[in-house]
C-alpha cells in the first residue's frame, strides 16, 4: 500500500481526486485503489516544553536560564492525537510514502517530522503541488521527486524550529520575571520577528509623540501663457531661511513678493519634457496583495491571508497563495488566455477587462529564472461562482485575476513636464503629467496625477494673474497601519542603521515570511503589545515599556533579518544548522545578562508617562487642527475678496 501524507484535508482531497479510481472515505484518510491518502492539521508536533526535559523547569527562575535541551524532543499538539494514531497505523501497513506538504520551509518541516516521529525508514518521494485543480495535481503526480534533494530544506526549518524556541523561551521567562519583580502582573513574551516588529510600532509612535510641528510658507502664482492658464510654485534661494527641504520658514518674504507679483511679466525660462514608458505592475505576492487590499478596501493583512486560503482551499480559484515571487513560469504564458477566461466568466468587470487584453503581449512577468519553490498568486481557471464568494474573497480575487491580466495591456505611455518661470527675478517652477498610451492604467484606480500643462515653448511670455501666500505646518510621520507594517517588513532595510547590513539586506529578505507577517500582526494584538486605533496600529504601555526594557539589539530588525539568511543558506545547502544554532546560543547569554529589574521599572513608569503626553498631545493637535482650519478659510475668503478687486 501506498502512503500519501498531505498538509492538510483539503489538499489530500485534491490529490484523491486526481488519481485514477473509485475514492472511499475512511476515518482519517482517503482510499483510492492501493493508495491511501491522509493529512496533518498543520503541525500535529511541537517542541516540548521546558519542564519535559527536567521539572525543575515548571517554576520559572532566572537562575535556571539559559535553558538548553541536549536531546530535542517533539510531542503531539493537544488536538494531534487522533490524527495521529490514523497516521501510525496507515505507516505500519505502508510499502511506500510520499511526502506532500506544501511546496515551502514550514511545509517540508510539518509533514517530514512526523514520518520520522512515527518511525519510517523507507524512502520517500516528494509531492509538489501549488495548484489544486485536477489537471494540475495530475501532472504533479507524474514528476514527484526522491525527498532526500529536499533535506537541506527540511534542516533550515527545523534549525528555525529550534531556535525560535530557544529565543522565546529563554527570553520571555527573563523579562516576564524581571517585569514582575518591578510590578507588572502579565507575560513579556519576546519572540525573534515579534519584538521588531513592536520596536518598529513603538518607535514610530515615539516619533510622532515627540514630533514638534513647524511652520512653513509656500507662494504660488497663477500665470497667462499662449495657450491658457497654469499654477506655478515659488522656487526660493538660499538667500531665505528655508529647511533641509528647502522649505520657506519666514512669511515675510513671500508676502514682499506676493505684493509685486500682480500683472507683473515674466517668460517660461526653462522647459523640461521627457517621455515615459511604464510597464503593468507584476503579478502579485502575498505581501503585495496585502499592502494593495488593505489600501484599498481597508483590510487587515490576516482578513487579506484567510481569504486567500479560502479561494485556494475551498474554491480551488487561485494558486498557491503563500507565495513570495512576483514572476510566472514562461510554460503558463501559452494557457494563460484559457486560464483568464475561465477565471473572468460571471463579472462584468473582469470579463470587461479580459475582452481588452492582447494575448500575443509578453511581459517580463513569465521568467522561469525569477520562479523558485513557488510563482507568484495567480487564478487556476476554474469559473469561479460569485455568489459563492463573501465580499473580501470576491475583491480579493478581482485584485489576483486583474494583476495577471495587466501582462497583457500595453505599457502606461505618458509626457512629464517641468516647467521653470522667471519674473522679477525669481524663479517658479510648475509640472504636468500627461497620459499618451493609457496602456494597463485603465486596470487600476490610482491617486490623481498632476494635470498637463498648456503647451510650451522656452522663451515664450508669462503673466502673472493670480498669487497667494499659504500657511503650512510640517507634519509628524503617519502610524502604522498593516499596509505600511507589511510594507515595512518586506522593506526591513530601509529601517536598519548599519550600513553594512542595510547593503546586505537591501535587495534580499524581509522581516518575517510571507506565510507569517499577518500571523505576527495578530499575536501583538492579542498579546496586548499593540492596538487598532481605526485603521492605525499603536503601541500599548505594555508593548512600550517592553521595548524600552529590552536590549536594543533584540527589538531592532538586523538580527532577524540575518537570521533569514542564515536559514535561507542552510536550505539552499550553503550552510549548516549546528554553527547557526551555536552562534544563538552566544548571542542569547549576552541578551539575558542585560534582563535588569530596575531597567523594567523606569521602562514602566517612562511608558505611563508617554501614554499620557500622548493623549495630551492629541487634544492639542485636535485643537490646532481646528485653528488651521479656521485660519485656512479666512485665508480663501481673502484672496477671493482680492479676486473681486482685480475683476
Amino acid at each position: 500500500m501506498r502512503l500519501i501524507i498531505a498538509e492538510k484535508p483539503s489538499l489530500a482531497r485534491a490529490i484523491a481526486d486526481a488519481l485514477p479510481g473509485h475514492v472511499s472515505r475512511e476515518e482519517g484518510s482517503l482510499r483510492v485503489g492501493q493508495t491511501q491518502v491522509s493529512w496533518c492539521l498543520g503541525h500535529l508536533l511541537e517542541q516540548a516544553a521546558p519542564d519535559a526535559y527536567d521539572p525543575r523547569y515548571k517554576q520559572w527562575r532566572l537562575d535556571h536560564l539559559p535553558i538548553v535541551p541536549q536531546q530535542w524532543k517533539l510531542i503531539p499538539r493537544h488536538n494531534a492525537r487522533g490524527q495521529l494514531k490514523v497516521l501510525r497505523a496507515l505507516i505500519k501497513q505502508a510499502d511506500s510514502v510520499v511526502h506532500a506538504g506544501d511546496p515551502d520551509r514550514e511545509g517540508q518541516l510539518l509533514v517530514q517530522e512526523v514520518i520520522d516521529y512515527l518511525g519510517w525508514r523507507g524512502p520517500v518521494d516528494r509531492l509538489l503541488i501549488s495548484d489544486l485543480n485536477r489537471p494540475a495535481v495530475v501532472r504533479a503526480l507524474e514528476r514527484m521527486e526522491d525527498n532526500r534533494a529536499y533535506q537541506a530544506l527540511y534542516y533550515a526549518a527545523e534549525a528555525r524550529s529550534r531556535a525560535d524556541w530557544l529565543y522565546g523561551i529563554n527570553l520571555s521567562r527573563a523579562w516576564t520575571l524581571t517585569g514582575r519583580q518591578a510590578g507588572h502582573d502579565g507575560v513579556l513574551s519576546v519572540g525573534r520577528v515579534q519584538t521588531p516588529v513592536l520596536g518598529l510600532v513603538a518607535r514610530r509612535d515615539r516619533e510622532i509623540a515627540d514630533f514638534v510641528p513647524r511652520p512653513f510658507y509656500v507662494l504660488w502664482a497663477d500665470f497667462q501663457v499662449e495657450h491658457g492658464t497654469l499654477r506655478a510654485w515659488w522656487q526660493p534661494d538660499d538667500s531665505h531661511a528655508l529647511d533641509d527641504q528647502g522649505r520657506l520658514l519666514k512669511r515675510e518674504p513671500a508676502e514682499t513678493l506676493a505684493a509685486r507679483l500682480p500683472g507683473a511679466q515674466g517668460n517660461v525660462s526653462a522647459l523640461d519634457t521627457q517621455k515615459k514608458r511604464q510597464a503593468a505592475p507584476l503579478p502579485y505576492s502575498l505581501s503585495a496583495l496585502q499592502v494593495d487590499a488593505s489600501r484599498r478596501y481597508k483590510l487587515s493583512a490576516k482578513s487579506v491571508l484567510d481569504a486567500c486560503q479560502a479561494l485556494y482551499e475551498r474554491h480551488r480559484l487561485i494558486t498557491y497563495p503563500r507565495s513570495d515571487c512576483r514572476h510566472l513560469p514562461q510554460g503558463h504564458w501559452s494557457e494563460a488566455r484559457r486560464t483568464l477566461e475561465g477565471a473572468c466568466l460571471g463579472d462584468d468587470q473582469l470579463a470587461g477587462w479580459f475582452g481588452g487584453a492582447d494575448f500575443s503581449l509578453r511581459s517580463k512577468a513569465w521568467n522561469d529564472k525569477q520562479v523558485g519553490a513557488h510563482h507568484a498568486l495567480a487564478p487556476t481557471g476554474a469559473r469561479p461562482d460569485f455568489t459563492r464568494l463573501n465580499a473580501t474573497e470576491a475583491n480579493v480575487f478581482r485584485l489576483i485575476v486583474r494583476n495577471v491580466l495587466a501582462q497583457f495591456y500595453p505599457p502606461l505611455e505618458s509626457r512629464e513636464v517641468k516647467a521653470d518661470f522667471m519674473v522679477l527675478g525669481e524663479r517658479f517652477r510648475a509640472q504636468g503629467h500627461e497620459i499618451l498610451v493609457p496602456g494597463w492604467k485603465p486596470l487600476f484606480t490610482t491617486r490623481d496625477e498632476a494635470p498637463p500643462l498648456p503647451p510650451l515653448r522656452q522663451g515664450e511670455a508669462a503673466r502673472v494673474v493670480d498669487r497667494a501666500v499659504e500657511d503650512k505646518q510640517t507634519r509628524p510621520p503617519e502610524p502604522f497601519t498593516d499596509a505600511s507594517l507589511i510594507k515595512a517588513m518586506m522593506n526591513i532595510a530601509r529601517y536598519v542603521e548599519d550600513n553594512a547590513v542595510k547593503r546586505t539586506l537591501r535587495d534580499t529578505d524581509g522581516l518575517g515570511t510571507e506565510a507569517t507577517r499577518a500571523g505576527i500582526i495578530e499575536t501583538l494584538l492579542e498579546r496586548g503589545f499593540i492596538v487598532r486605533q481605526g485603521s492605525a496600529l499603536r503601541a500599548t504601555r505594555t508593548g512600550q515599556a517592553l521595548i524600552a526594557a529590552l536590549p536594543d539589539a533584540a527589538t531592532r530588525p538586523e538580527r532577524t533579518a540575518l537570521w533569514e539568511q542564515r536559514l535561507r543558506a542552510i536550505a539552499e545547502g550553503n550552510d549548516q544548522a549546528a554553527p547557526f544554532l551555536d552562534a544563538l546560543l552566544g548571542d542569547l547569554r549576552a541578551l539575558l545578562a542585560c534582563a535588569d529589574a530596575g531597567r523594567m521599572r523606569q521602562a514602566l513608569a517612562t511608558a505611563e508617562g508617554f501614554e499620557a503626553s500622548a493623549r495630551s498631545k492629541v487634544r492639542k493637535t485636535g485643537r490646532r487642527s481646528a485653528k488651521g482650519t479656521s485660519t485656512k478659510r479666512r485665508t480663501t475668503r481673502r484672496t477671493r475678496s482680492e479676486s473681486k478687486e482685480k475683476a
